[in-house]
This record gives C-alpha cells, structure tokens and sequence, in this order.
C-alpha cells in the first residue's frame, strides 16, 4: 500500500517518463480515457492482471497531474483488504487539515477517528456522518481548484473504503473531481458481473475502458524495447501464444529466454519462469496426482478433447478436467467440447514443471491416441530420445503433409525434429532436411529462423548441393536487404561448380542482386534469362519459370517488345502450383502486366485468386505482397476507403514478420494520401524511403520516392514533392525503366512544377513520357499526361485549351475506371472554371468534384474541394456526412462490407473481395443497418453521397 494523499508532480516523473510501455498497444485505449478525462469525465480501467491496467493508469495521472491541483491516490493490496478505512486514509489522510475547518463538527469528528484509528468509527454506526464527510471533503477540494482521485486495484479495496468513496462517487454531479480507477477483471464474457459494481461505485459519467491482449507484432515491440531483441521471430510467436499477448507474461517469458543457456528445442513449449509459475501452479496443488497427469496430457496435445484423453488412458478424464475447471484452471467451452485451458500459460507453466519421463511418457501415450498423422509424428518425435532412422522417416512424411496443407511453419517445426532424429550415416541425412525446413521457414514468413537453420548447415562441410540451398535461404532471408550478403555469391557459386541445376539457383539470385542493389534492369534480365537455360538444361522446371517470371518483369518494366512472348513462356505447361501463385511467379508478373495495360478489372480477379492461394497455402510472405497489390488495384479504382483496409493489413503483416516493411509502407502512404490521413501519409513516404536506402534496395527507393512526392502533394507541399521526383525522375533514367505505368509519377512531378513557377520542366517531362506512353499503349498514362498540360496551359493564360484537354482527361480515366484520377481531373477542371476571368466563384463549379471525391472516399481530396471553396467564395459547399464518423461503432468486418456497398459493390463482389460468403455479406448488412438505423443498400450510398433519408 502506497502512503500520502495529495500527490505533486513530482511523484509522478518517473512513470511519466516510461511512456514507451504504453505506446505499445495502447494507443487506443490510452487516447478514449485520455479524451474521457480531458471532457471532465471519469474512467475506470478493467482487464486481466499484467495486462497493463496500473502502466496506463500511472501514466494518464502523471500527465493531469500537470494541470490538476489536487491528486489523491491509493493502491489496495489483497493482504490488506480486511484493515477498514486504509484506502480512505490513503486517499485523504494528508488533506484533513487543511479541509477540516469546512467540515460540519460531526463530519468532522467521524472522518477524524476513521482516518486516524483513535476513535471507534463504524460504517453501522457513523454511517451517514461518514458518508457525508468523504463528499464534504472532495467538494470542499473542488473549490480551489479540479480534483483527480487515482485508486488503482479496486478489487482489493477495504469494503468500508469502498462504500464510502462510490457514496461521494454518485453525487459529486458538476464538482470538479474526476476518479481514474483501474480493477482487474478476467475473460470479457466472464467479467460482467466483476466491474458492474465498480461502475456502480463510480460517478455516472465514468467510462469504462477494457485493455485486451497485445498482438503479436505489437509483443514483439514491446520485447524490443525492454532489450529482448536478438529473439527469433518464431520465438515471439511462442512467446505471443503462451502469454496470451498479456504484456507482464510476455516480458517475464521473454527474460526466462535470454537467461536460458539453451533454448527450447523444436516442438517444445518455452521455458515459464518461477514468478509466473507461482502464478497459476499453487491452484495444482489441490488436484490429485491423477488428475495432474490428465492435465498434463491435455497440455501436451494441440486440441485436448475428453475422447482424445481417454484414448490416451486417462479413464477418469471428465471427472478429473470438471475439478479443474472448478478451480479455474480449464475454461469451459459452449462451442465444443475441447478441454481449453483457462490462459495459455496455465498450460506451459504445467508442462514446464512435470519431470522429463512424465512429458515423454504424456507424448508417447498421445503419438497412438491422436487421429491425426502430423500429431502423431510430432507426439512419437518428442517421446523418443536419440536418432531413430523410422522416427525420422515419419516425421519427414508429416512435414510434406503439413506443407501441403498450407503450413510451411509446422512443416519446419518436424522438419527440424526429423533432423534430430535422423542419424548421419541416413540418406536423406540430417543437413539436408535442415535445408528443407529452412525452406519451409522462408515461406512461412520466419527468415531469422531460416537463417540460423542454413548457417547451422553451412558450418559443416556438406554435399554442394545442400550448401547451395543452404545459401541460397541465406540470400532469400536477407529479403530486400541482399547487398548485405554479397558474401555469399561467390561461395555459392565455388559450391555449384559446373552443375546447371545448382548454377541456376545462384544466376536466379543474381538477376535479383543486379536489380535490388544496383538498380540494373538490362543486367537483371540478362543473369535471369541465363538462369532460365542453365534450368532448362537440368530439367529443373521449378527454377526455370521462377527464373522466366523474373525476365517478364523485368521486360515489363523496361518497356522491352519481349515482355509479352516472355510472359507467354512463364505460363506455359507444364506448371509448378507453388510457383504459379509465388509472388515472384508468372501469377505476378501476369497481373503486373494486366494492371500496366489499364485491364483493372481482370488485375482484380487475378491478384484475388493469388492471394486465396497463398493464403490457402500458408505463404506468409506473398500474402504480404498480394495484399499490397490488391490495395494498389483498388486504389487505382477510385476505391480508396477499401484500399485503405487492405493497405494497412498488409503493412501490419509485413511488420508482424519483418517482411518487405518498406514496400509495405509506400503502399500504405499512398492509401493514405488517397482516403486517411495526409500526414500519417508523409509519415510513411519518409519511413518507406529510409528503410529501402538502409537495405540499399533501388527497386523500392524510386518507388518510396515517388509515394513521398505524392503524398507532399496532396498535403500542399509542391518544393518537397518536386525534389523527391526528380530524383525518382534520375533513378529511373539510370535504371533503365522507360515504362511510364511503372510508377504513374509524371503527372505529379509536372503538376508540382507547375505550382512551383516552372511550367518549362513540366513540359518536358510531359513530352518525354508521352513518348514512351504512346509506344507501349498506356492509355491511363496519356490522359494524366493531358491533365498536367492543361495545367501548364492555364498556367500560361490559354485557358480554353485547357478546358478542352481536362475535359476529354476525365472522360477518358472515366472509361477506363481510373476513379480518384477521374476525380482530380474534375478538381482541375473546377478550378480552371472557377478562375475564369469574368466569372463569378461559387460553389457550383465545385460540385462534380466534391461529389466524384465522395464516391471515392477520397477524404484528403475532398479537404481541399472545400478549402478552395473557402478561399473562393462565401458560399459553403453542401457538407458531406463524416462517413468514417458514421462507420466508426462498426466491427471491422461491417466497416469493411459497407465501405464496399458504398462503393456501388453487389454482394457478390463483395463476398469475393473480402474471402467470405454471400450469405455472410447479407447477415454482415443486416447488423450493419440495424447499428446505423437504416433499412437498405440505399440508405448506405446515401450516407457516402452526403444525403439524408427524409
């Protein structure tokens, strides 16, 4: 229990300066109550212990403490809780003097004796005098000036204490005292009951904010920043499932792993710490040993059921888990009758602390019990010790199953414990199934385990053909940043000798080398097509079209006459499946090309069929990419509220997995410039900028350039967007890439020259890039090009000509469904019109372009549409509703269907957009007009186009 009542700033310097534990997942949470407090409000914070509730609390009193005269404080212990009046004394012991004068005499003598314990103060027999006196105290506080009381722990409070601060609590009314509480509470179906009556307790205003768990990428920040950084990403994902994303179970978890000397192997829970067994395990004592064995086995299998237990001789296994759960250890489960653990940690903390032979003895029981053939292998794996060439054998089967099965990480889990199983002298041997689940790995999304795997490998002298592989994960798990591991090249290639197939693999990397590090298109094509021939030659038809994908993409770029024949040779049978839907692969390069050539319609089937693929195949990292290109396609579409969605989902994947975050990032701020925020937008332009020139990407860096010098525009800033074209305009040249489809950049570098005073380079860059757009047939290209001559027209007085090229612009991006391009062109148009001389401004001209922008959702553009209004005329522009307001109580999958439906999407498009069911797109909207209030499709077009039922 913490002493002292009337807490100064400086008591709070220290928790104020710890702000990087909160940030982490709780910038949600902490901004509602930060709103609620800044409003007058109270707030009361609720969640399961160690999930954060006393960070955030500290912190949010450490930054009204700053503005707020008086701070009271108490935090409870349960060892405590019986002392009657403790909390109170805490919160009010050091202000009775100087409140006291102001207190009725009975007041003040039954708060004196409850304070100070020299009297016999009861709540049976003080009751009213008592009452009274705690809300004579608050508002005679009040009076000089707003009151905060902070009570963390209120579970633990002393009942008297507690009755008489929610007494104050609900008659305060307008006196400035608000309550910052916090209580813990456990699961969110289960915690009704636990807070109601604090709520009940508290004033009627008070809002109640609940902390969830953390996610994982949100984990693996938070282990970051306390130091745990040298942890593999596939033991952040351990780390997320056993602590439940509860932040005090995943710091704990994550110190136990950095003091152990060894880490866990392969298919075996993570070492739990004393301080977080203590946690759970005093509740085992009262088991019987019976019934600990059962919990055991359930620990060990993936998906425990009573029928599994008992065919794993565990004959009492429902008497045995029903006295389990009564003591809180098992959930009970209304959806099925799995035997679900109460927290994940309950179960590790238990499998943890069992003896070795009782683990092994647990395993072997469930390798006969489980039906499935991968829970048998990994059961029979971990109950047997040492090399067992059969053991191995059955594992490498359940790792090509689970591959198949769309889960490359299960299949490097067995892979790896097949390896241990697998004596020397075996043919496959133990390195060259480490290679293979070191591949796994890489398509699983886990490159830093991948690359330890291959180092391991490469340590020892092995055949060249697992060295090859072994480097060439290497290589792989280096993603954009392959000029890291120039190394390896040369070692790789000494490996490969004179063998085509081995040779292909290294010339298939070197083609990325030469376009990634050096910016090189001509010569990545070139190692590429060599590749492909030396494949050819093997009759390795897996690298081959991997090697053909990468040459049509490169030809594609480039504006190469080959491009298409190449295109044609990548998706020739026969096929690879896996190849087909890699996002290197023919899929990709096909669906490149479909977009390049203004085919957005049939680019969306293709880039949504690849990315249920992969998905269904559990590739982690072309689904980060798919993703990415779904968000572009959509963009382009005028769709930029979905766009948005699908942009910020692969950015958090990609952080979440460490793959491609740049590229992420340029993606993400282009959507955002589109439909967010434009500063979020710069944000992360400049983010996306400093990550590809760190990995010394070129690829990317023009890239990330050309989404900083877009989203400069939007946000105003023509000097800014026009430095960082032009130096996408250099990169390019350098490069090679004439095709002007490949970033779409022209017409806003010459537009921003236009606002910066040189319509003479904006020409130029327009004549230069209408050349290679008429050669290649881009017609989306030319008519952007036509908008930013009418711009420099205007910009020379001849605004007729101008009128005239915007006029057929639009029309034209019109056709070919380039809706945010058709948009800015109708902007253009009104702004030309409205700065016609002779012509009186209004909001008329601005109407077409307020509405294009509406349908889009393009928020950022609609911001300036009013702006200009507003610098033009007095006369308002019909205001549009705030849709993301109207969409904001949404659940995420509702926010998504009726950001759709607003997009003039059936539900057909809809289920297929989103990976669902047309049955679930119709249940999703009836949810979704009974929130809103509406009763059709039509009302939600309404609210996108700024109308109102009448």
């Amino acid at each position: 229990m913490r002493r002292g009542a009337v807490t100064v700033r400086r008591d709070f310097a220290e928790s104020a300066g710890r702000r990087s534990d909160l940030v982490i997942g709780r910038e949600e949470s902490f901004g509602a109550a930060r709103e609620q407090l800044a409003r007058g409000g109270s707030v009361l914070l609720h969640g399961p212990a160690g999930i954060g509730k006393s960070t955030v609390l500290r912190t949010l009193a450490a930054e009204h403490a700053r503005t707020t005269p008086t701070v009271l404080r108490c935090s409870a212990t349960e060892s405590e809780s019986h002392l009657p009046f403790l909390a109170l004394a805490d919160l009010l012991g050091m202000v009775l003097d100087q409140v006291s004068d102001a207190l009725p005499a009975a007041q003040r003598t039954a708060l004196e004796s409850a304070l100070t314990g020299r009297g016999e103060s009861t709540l049976q027999r003080d009751g009213l005098a008592l009452r009274l006196a705690v809300l004579s105290t608050l508002r005679a506080l009040a009076a000089e000036g707003p009151v905060l009381v902070v009570a963390d722990d209120l579970q633990w409070l002393d009942p008297a204490s507690a009755e008489l601060l929610g007494f104050a609590a609900r008659r305060l009314g307008d006196t400035p005292v608000r309550l910052l509480c916090a209580v813990r509470t456990e699961e969110p179906r289960a915690e009704g009951a636990e807070y109601d009556r604090h709520l009940r307790a508290s004033p009627p205003d008070t809002r109640a904010v609940r902390l969830g768990p953390l996610t994982r990428a949100q984990v693996s920040a938070l282990l970051d920043e306390r130091g745990y950084s040298g942890l593999p990403r596939s033991t952040v994902r351990d780390i997320h499932r056993t602590s439940g994303g509860n932040p005090l179970f995943a710091l704990e978890l994550g110190r136990a792993l950095a003091e152990s000397p060894t880490p866990p192997r392969p298919g075996e829970p993570l070492p739990v710490p004393t301080s977080l067994r203590a946690l759970v395990l005093t509740r085992l004592e009262m088991l019987s040993d019976e019934a600990r064995r059962t919990l055991l086995v359930a620990s060990a299998g993936a998906r425990p059921t009573p029928a599994l237990l008992h065919a794993a001789g565990r004959e009492n296994a429902e008497a045995e888990t029903a006295q389990a759960a009564t003591l809180g250890l098992l959930a009970t489960d209304p959806e099925g009758p799995a035997v679900r653990f109460a927290h994940p940690l309950i179960s590790a903390a238990l499998y943890a602390e069992a003896p070795a032979p009782e683990r092994r003895a647990a395993h072997a029981a469930l390798s006969t019990a489980a039906s499935d053939p991968i829970e048998r292998a990994r059961h029979l794996a971990l109950a047997t010790t040492g090399t067992d060439p059969e053991v191995a054998a059955r594992l490498a089967e359940a790792a090509a199953l689970a591959r198949d099965r769309g889960a490359p990480s299960v299949a490097a889990s067995l892979g790896l414990l097949a390896a241990r199983h697998t004596p020397p002298d075996s043919a496959p041997g133990p390195d060259e199934r480490r290679v293979t689940a070191a591949e796994d790995a890489i398509t699983a999304g886990e490159p830093d385990l991948a690359r330890d795997i291959a180092r391991e490998v490469l340590t020892r002298a092995g055949a060249p053909g697992e060295r090859v592989r072994a480097w060439m994960v290497v290589i792989e798990a280096a993603g954009q940043a392959i000029g890291d591991v120039d190394a390896a090249f040369p070692q790789a290639l000494a490996d490969a000798g004179d063998d085509p197939r081995l040779l292909a693999l290294v010339h298939y990397q070197l083609a990325w080398r030469s376009l990634v590090v050096q910016g090189d298109f001509a010569q990545g094509r070139e190692e590429a097509a060599h590749a492909a021939r030396l494949a050819a030659e093997a009759g390795d038809r897996r690298s081959e079209l991997l090697a053909l994908a990468f040459q049509a993409q490169a030809e594609t770029l480039m504006g190469h006459p080959d491009a298409p024949a190449t295109i044609g040779r990548a998706l020739a049978e026969p096929q690879d499946a896996r190849v087909a839907c890699h996002h290197n692969g023919a899929g990709s390069t096909r669906f490149r090309w479909l977009v390049m050539n203004d085919r957005l319609a049939e680019a969306r089937t293709a880039v949504t069929g690849l990315l249920r693929e992969v998905r269904r195949r559990g590739m982690a990292e072309s689904e980060v990419h798919y993703l990415r290109f779904l968000a572009e396609t959509e963009l382009h579409s005028g769709h930029c509220g979905r766009a948005l969605e699908l942009s910020r989902e692969s950015l958090t994947l990609a952080r979440d997995a460490g793959i491609g975050e740049g590229a992420g990032a340029m993606q993400a701020a282009l959507a955002e410039a589109a439909g967010g925020d434009v500063r979020r937008a710069v944000t992360l332009a400049r983010e996306a900028v400093r990550r590809t020139e760190e990995e010394g990407d070129a690829v990317y860096l023009s890239r990330a350039l050309a989404a900083l010098g877009h989203a400069s525009l939007v946000a105003g800033d023509a000097e800014a967007a026009v430095r960082a074209l032009r130096r996408v305009r250099e990169l390019e040249a350098g490069a090679g890439i004439t095709d002007p489809a490949r970033g779409r950049w022209q017409g806003d570098l010459a537009e921003a020259l236009v606002r910066t005073g040189e319509p003479a380079e904006a020409l130029d860059v327009i004549e230069i890039t209408r050349a290679h757009a008429l050669r290649l047939g881009r017609g989306s290209v030319l008519a952007v090009l036509d908008r930013a001559e009418a711009l420099v027209r205007a910009a020379r007085g001849e605004h007729r000509s101008a009128v005239t090229r915007l006029t057929s612009a639009r029309e034209r991006l019109a056709g070919l469904g380039y809706g945010l391009e058709e948009a800015r062109a109708a902007f253009a148009l009104a702004e030309l019109r409205a700065d016609r001389p002779g012509r009186a401004p209004g909001a008329g001209s601005y109407d077409e372009a307020a509405r294009l922008f509406r349908r889009c959702r393009a928020l950022p553009w609609l911001r300036q549409v009013e702006a200009a209004v507003a610098a033009r005329t007095t006369e308002p522009l019909p205001a549009p509703p705030a849709v993301p307001d109207v969409l904001a109580g949404l659940a995420s999958m509702e926010r998504q269907v009726a950001a759709l439906v607003m997009e003039g999407a059936t539900n057909r498009e809809i289920a297929g957009r989103l990976f669902v069911s047309v049955k679930t797109v119709e249940a999703t909207l009836t949810r979704v007009y009974r929130k809103l209030g509406i009763r059709s499709r039509v009302d939600i077009v309404r609210l996108a186009a700024g109308r109102r039922e009448e």
